[in-house]
């Protein structure tokens, strides 16, 4: 516990710096070039600081021409850093809208081209999926968590619908991500981080045209699910 309240207080500084510089340059840059970057950038700070090592497979299943919509599971906090360092996309996280009353860094990601969701009203969150669809028609990739939170006891729970109906609307493929060694670091309600070695696995991209309606999107929520 000391020596994560040590890199915390570490971290606190360059959090600031980082997303001051980044919140300042949000009007004036291109495509939001320097948001990603100090996404990746802080991210990577933050698993090397806390003793964290990110592998990952299945890279050769991207083609950097392409967007994708990724659908990823949720065991800890740090799956963000682990996903941000290692794929190489600039992606839109799907996040929950309480982040963005965190002092700059939550700022930022309110002002950014993140999408933030309020996962307690149904009609904003059908206005969060819109936000992250015209994401895609502009050409980008977007990342959801298909459980909808993080897990409290290490298992995989039921996925939401949301990420599958969006994919299927936009026509464009899923890629499935599984996050795997993250529960331990730092599992919900605790403030102790334990360093581990993650394994983020990328599978084969799954086709959604084609898919409409109801039905059709839990069969494809269903087989991305057994992945």
């Amino acid at each position: 516990m000391f020596f994560t309240i040590v890199r915390l207080l570490i971290l606190t500084p360059i959090t600031v710096a980082m997303s001051t510089a980044a919140l300042v340059m949000l009007p004036i840059q291109r495509n939001n070039a320097y948001f990603y970057w100090t996404a990746r950038t802080w991210s990577g700070l933050v698993l090397r600081l806390f003793g964290i090592r990110v592998s990952i497979r299945g890279i050769e299943h991207l083609e950097r021409s392409k967007h994708y919509v990724y659908v990823s599971n949720h065991a800890s906090m740090f799956d963000i850093p682990a996903i941000l360092t290692t794929i190489p996309d600039m992606v839109n996280i799907v996040m929950k809208e309480e982040l963005t009353i965190i002092p700059f860094w939550g700022w930022l990601l309110k002002f950014g081209p993140y999408i933030t969701i309020n996962r307690s009203n149904p009609r904003d969150a059908a206005k969060s999926l819109d936000a992250a669809a015209e994401r895609i028609n502009q050409g980008k990739s977007v990342l959801l968590f298909a459980e909808g939170t993080r897990t409290k006891d290490g298992k995989l729970q039921l996925f939401k619908r949301g990420a599958f109906s969006l994919a299927a609307k936009a026509g464009i493929p899923i890629i499935p991500v599984a996050v795997n060694n993250t529960f331990g670091i730092l599992p919900k309600g605790s403030w102790k981080v334990t360093p581990a070695n993650i394994m983020l696995v990328l599978d084969k991209p799954i086709p959604t045209r084609g898919v409409n309606g109801k039905v059709a999107e839990q069969k494809l929520m269903e087989r991305v699910r057994k992945t």
